[in-house]
C-alpha cells in the first residue's frame, strides 16, 4: 500500500478541516499543535526503526488526534476516532492498522495510559513539550484557549499550579523521550516553583494559601535536587545504550544470515549446474573456481561475524572483592551455583560503585562485540562485492576469448 501517499491526503484532510472549522479561540489545538505532534512522531518512530504498517498507523493517528476538538472539547478523543474512522472508509486501510489509529488516539485522554509502543510514541509526541524549551510559550498558548473557552480568566498562580501538578504527575513512555526529555522537564518544573515562590514572598500567608495552596502543597512538588535526579538520567541511559546495542547485535546477525543463505545458494547452484558440465565448458573453470572461492570465503567471515564465544563460566571470591567481575554477563557465572551467584548480586547491588562499575564493563565488552561483528560483516560484504564483480568480469572474458 502507499502510505506516503495517503499521508499527503490526510495532511491536506486535516488542513481543510481545520479551516472549514475555524474556531480563532483555539490558539493551542490547532494546525500549529497537529504538525508539531506529527513531527515529533516521526523523530521518535525513527529512533525505534518501525515497519511501514506501524509508522503509517502512528503518523496517521498523531494527524487525527485533535481534530475531534473543534466539536467538542472536553470528548475530543472519540470525536477524533470518528473522523479518522469516515476517512478511512474511502481508502483500504487494513482493518488491524484501523485499530492501531484508533488505539493511539485513545490512548491520549488524559490521564495517558498506552499499552503498546506506538501508544507510547504518540502520547510522548503529544506532550513534547513539557520537556523542551517551548513550554512556557505553549503554556501561555493554552492558558489563553482555556480562558477563552471557559469565559473565566484563570489567575497566574493558580495555571502556575496546575502547570507543576501535571508535570510532577507525568513522565514520558519511552526511554527515548525519557533520555531525551527528562532533565529539561524537571527544570521546567523547578522554574515553576521558582516562580511560585516569589508570588507567595509578595503576598501573606492567607492570600498564600488562596492563590497557590498550602506550603504542604508547595513542598509537595519540590525537586529532589543532586543524587536522585542525575541517578534516574544515568539509568536511563544504560538502559537505553544497552537497548540500543541489543537492536544494532540483532541487525548484525541478520546481515550475517542473509550472507549465508546467498552465497550457500550460489554455491549450490555452481556445483549442480556448471560443474556437473564442466566438460563442456572447460574455459569456464578459472571463473567458477573464482567464484566458488568469493563465497565461500564470503561464508567464513559472516559465521565469524556471528560466531558466539564461549567464556570460563566462573568467577572468584578474589573477584568479588576487587570488583572486577560483570555478573551482568552470563558468560561469567553460568557455570556457579544459585548461592554465590545470589550473593555476588546482592553483593553488588549494596555497592553503587560495583553496580555503575558492572553495568559500564558490561556496555563496554557489548560494544568491542560489536565492533568486532560490524568489522567481520563489512569484510564479508566487501569479499562478496568485489569478488562478484570480479567473478562476472571473469565469465565474460572466458565466453569471449
Amino acid at each position: 500500500m502507499k502510505y506516503e501517499i495517503l499521508l499527503n491526503q490526510i495532511k491536506e484532510f486535516v488542513f481543510a478541516f481545520f479551516k472549514t472549522h475555524a474556531d480563532d479561540r483555539l490558539s493551542y489545538h490547532n494546525t500549529g499543535h497537529t504538525e508539531s505532534v506529527v513531527s515529533y512522531v516521526i523523530q521518535i518512530a525513527n529512533h525505534y526503526q518501525l515497519n511501514d504498517d506501524d509508522f503509517f498507523a502512528v503518523c496517521a493517528a498523531a494527524w487525527f488526534h485533535d481534530t475531534g476538538y473543534v466539536l467538542d472539547a472536553h470528548n475530543h478523543e472519540e470525536k477524533s476516532i470518528a473522523i479518522a474512522s469516515d476517512f478511512f472508509k474511502e481508502h483500504k486501510v487494513p482493518a488491524a492498522v484501523l485499530s492501531k489509529i484508533k488505539g493511539c488516539i485513545n490512548s491520549t485522554k488524559m490521564p495517558q495510559q498506552p499499552t503498546n509502543l506506538l501508544e507510547k510514541i504518540l502520547c510522548d509526541a503529544d506532550l513534547f513539550h513539557l520537556g523542551t524549551g517551548k513550554f512556557t510559550d505553549k503554556s501561555k498558548q493554552l492558558r489563553k484557549e482555556v480562558e477563552a473557552l471557559s469565559g473565566i480568566p484563570i489567575d497566574k498562580s493558580e495555571w502556575r499550579q496546575k502547570n507543576a501538578q501535571l508535570i510532577q504527575g507525568h513522565q514520558f513512555h519511552t526511554d527515548y523521550c525519557q533520555l531525551l526529555l527528562n532533565d529539561k522537564q524537571q527544570e521546567n518544573l523547578q522554574k515553576l516553583i521558582d516562580k511560585q515562590k516569589k508570588d507567595s514572598a509578595k503576598t501573606d500567608d492567607n492570600d498564600t494559601n488562596e492563590e497557590t495552596g498550602s506550603p504542604e502543597n508547595t513542598n509537595a512538588i519540590e525537586l529532589k535536587k543532586g543524587s536522585t535526579k542525575q541517578g534516574k538520567g544515568v539509568e536511563t541511559m544504560f538502559r537505553i545504550t544497552a537497548s540500543n546495542q541489543q537492536k544494532l547485535s540483532y541487525m548484525a546477525d541478520s546481515k550475517a544470515h542473509i550472507m549465508i543463505s546467498v552465497n550457500s545458494i550460489i554455491i549450490s547452484l555452481l556445483l549442480s549446474l556448471l560443474l556437473r558440465k564442466i566438460d563442456e565448458h572447460p574455459h569456464q573453470v578459472i571463473p567458477a573456481i573464482v567464484l566458488l572461492t568469493v563465497n565461500l570465503v564470503t561464508i567464513v567471515f559472516a559465521i565469524l561475524a556471528t560466531r558466539p564465544n564461549v567464556a570460563q563460566g566462573t568467577f572468584t571470591q578474589e573477584d568479588m572483592d576487587h570488583k572486577s567481575v560483570n555478573l551482568l554477563f552470563f558468560g561469567n557465572y553460568f557455570k556457579m551455583t544459585l548461592d554465590k551467584y545470589n550473593q555476588g548480586m546482592v553483593n553488588m547491588m549494596n555497592d553503587s560503585d560495583f553496580l555503575y562499575a558492572s553495568l559500564i564493563r558490561d556496555i563496554y565488552a557489548q560494544g568491542v562485540v560489536l565492533g568486532r561483528k560490524y568489522h567481520l560483516l563489512r569484510m564479508s560484504y566487501n569479499v562478496f562485492m568485489y569478488g562478484l564483480i570480479i567473478s562476472v568480469i571473469a565469465f565474460v572474458l572466458s565466453t569471449l576469448l
